[in-house]
């Protein structure tokens, strides 16, 4: 399924008119765009079943809604001016969650990993590291990685986590607090019709990385599987 030249034209018209009166006298164009972009998150849905299991039921579940909580935020501006949308894995055994976005300015990227992991998941990821941080490492270092994904992202503490020591050779990689990787996408790539095979091939060189975290998150420090 194509991503539509109208569908970014669309989003370029809103960050230019992002206000309530433009935006319900064009609903009728933010419903035939909002329709592409389902149409594309139906398609890429489908081609994800095919390496992994999703738990998103349809690609209209995938989307984030186009309204903005304005409640703690000092830009009122109430609608988002991209698209986007996050696939959640099957079972507790499979861990990380996918993510697009698409924004026209070359701001769309593909990308998943671990947004906001509770302090349990934190500390059993840190304490797998610091262990042995040799499987990470040779994950996020490997050309395929590299090339597509650049470097682990992530915010970071500015120095070691309660419980760690400060000197530890993996210090770099104990500091993160978030686990994400993502590739960006230009405006001409996204409306190709090949983007949501590139999109799922983005998706599908996470399993490493996933497969790395999941066996980390299902199991206790013996390896003993916790469910």
């Amino acid at each position: 399924m194509i991503i539509i030249k109208e569908n970014l034209d669309f989003l370029k018209k809103l960050e230019s008119n992002n206000n309530r009166d433009w935006f319900n006298e064009n609903k009728s164009l933010y419903q035939a765009q909002h329709e592409n972009i389902i149409a594309f998150a139906d398609s890429l849905l489908g081609k994800m079943n095919e390496h992994d299991i999703i738990e998103t039921p349809t690609g209209k579940k995938s989307l984030f809604r186009i309204y903005r909580d304005v409640r703690f935020s000092k830009d009122k501006s109430p609608y988002k001016t991209h698209w986007s949308g996050g696939f959640k894995r099957a079972t507790k055994q499979l861990r990380g969650g996918y993510y697009f976005h698409i924004q026209p300015g070359n701001k769309s990227f593909v990308g998943g990993g671990f947004w906001g992991p509770n302090k349990e998941d934190l500390l059993r990821i840190r304490e797998d590291i610091a262990m042995d941080d040799s499987e990470l490492r040779s994950i996020i270092t490997d050309k395929d990685f590299v090339d597509t994904f650049g470097q682990l992202d992530g915010e970071q503490l500015k120095s070691a986590p309660k419980g760690f020591d400060k000197e530890h050779p993996a210090i770099d990689l104990l500091r993160y607090k978030q686990f994400i990787i993502g590739k960006n996408f230009s405006d001409a790539e996204i409306l190709k019709s090949d983007f949501v095979d590139k999109a799922n091939e983005t998706f599908k060189k996470m399993r490493p990385f996933f497969d790395y975290m999941s066996s980390v998150l299902t199991t206790d420090a013996n390896g003993t599987p916790l469910y």
